[in-house]
């Protein structure tokens, strides 16, 4: 089963939960870290690196000496990617999104294959933990293409593990509700939204479970934190009908713990059989 980590904002507690719950997996699970732009997972399994892969996506190279200026390239491309001025032409190479149109309408085959890097992928192991994660480049605007590379090389570890005792793939998806986190949680069987109860974790919770709701996926929240704040968060979902899976306290050996890189079950081993109940009812 393939459970996404999600949350509305940035600071919620997502890794702390995602680490956790592939940490309390029983048998073989995978832990893909799809926070690309920021990703941390690593800094709380200090996973053992067996292979680094560089990403690149395929963006059009004009070959001059055949291209006639038609434009056709120009009007199919629907990010500004290329254009065509009289007898100039010019290829814009990050905003490409490696749609591969303009290969397929040019008459005169005047436009050729280049790569460019967008990013890196590590592959490793933790004890009984694959981990997978990505990195984005520096500078770099587009994630989506490099959060689906992670993912599918966390599906071929998965199909890999195929005839060991496995339990689950975490996804841990990047905060927020763009194209980033619909790439990371597209696809998964269930949704853990994790939120604070604050009016800002509440109003980018709505966000959160409005592009859930869109997607038609099931999704559950887990409330972080849940002793500070207010009780609008719960009372909200209450109103929904979504079901509260988990209430992290707010705790100091948790931030102590947080500080020096360790995930939450060992500064808090009180709380994995909660992660582990969690578990068992959502991989029935």
């Amino acid at each position: 089963m393939e459970i996404a980590v999600a949350s509305g904002k940035g600071g919620t507690g997502k890794t702390t939960v995602a680490v956790s719950l592939a940490l309390c997996a029983e048998g073989v699970s995978v832990l893909a870290d799809c926070d690309v732009e920021e990703p941390n997972c690593h800094i709380f399994l200090r996973p053992l690196i067996e292979e680094r892969l560089l990403v690149d996506l395929s963006v059009p190279v004009v070959d001059l000496g055949r291209c006639d200026y038609c434009g056709k390239c120009r009007d199919i491309c629907r990010f500004n990617a290329i254009t065509v001025f009289g007898k100039n032409i010019m290829t814009f190479p990050e905003m490409c999104h490696s749609c591969g149109g303009c290969f397929l309408v040019c008459p005169q085959k005047a436009i050729i294959e280049g790569r460019r890097e967008i990013g890196v992928i590590e592959k490793g192991r933790a004890s009984d933990v694959v981990f997978v994660s990505g990195t984005l480049k520096i500078g770099e605007a587009m994630a989506p293409p490099l959060i689906k590379a992670v993912r599918a090389h966390s599906k071929a570890y998965k199909e890999e593990a195929e005839g060991k005792k496995r339990r689950v793939v975490i996804i841990d998806a990047p905060p927020g509700t763009s194209c980033p986190v619909i790439t990371a949680v597209r696809g998964a069987q269930y949704t853990i939204l994790v939120t604070e109860p604050t009016p800002f974790g509440l109003n980018d919770l709505k966000l959160a479970v409005g592009v859930l709701k869109r997607l038609n996926q099931p999704f559950g929240v887990i409330i972080n934190r849940s002793d500070i704040g207010d009780d609008q968060v719960e009372d909200w979902c209450q109103t929904q009908g979504i079901p509260i899976h988990m209430k992290i306290p707010f705790d100091r050996r948790i931030i102590e713990g947080y500080s020096r890189g360790e995930p939450l079950i060992t500064t808090c081993p009180d709380l994995k059989p909660v992660f582990d109940g969690l578990l068992r009812r959502l991989c029935v």
